[in-house]
């Protein structure tokens, strides 16, 4: 049974990595998740305040996430 965790991507981050994280965690295209924050951002100001809480609140992704098989070459 694999269960999905939200992470911070550090790897394709312009500031926090918090889309990037949001993005691969409900499987939506990068750019459509950054720009729902720049539309909740210029409507009503909720966009930086959530990008905020979110950045806190969700950890970084490790490098090495348990039960997962990545590919490293040496």
């Amino acid at each position: 049974m694999s269960t999905k965790k939200l992470y911070r991507n550090p790897n394709q981050q312009m500031i926090a990595g918090v889309c990037t994280g949001l993005a691969d965690y409900l499987g939506l295209d990068l750019s459509i998740v950054r720009l729902i924050f720049v539309l909740l951002f210029f409507f009503g100001g909720h966009g930086i305040l959530l990008y905020v809480i979110l950045w806190i609140m969700v950890p970084v992704q490790p490098p090495y996430i348990e039960g997962e098989f990545k590919d490293i070459q040496k």
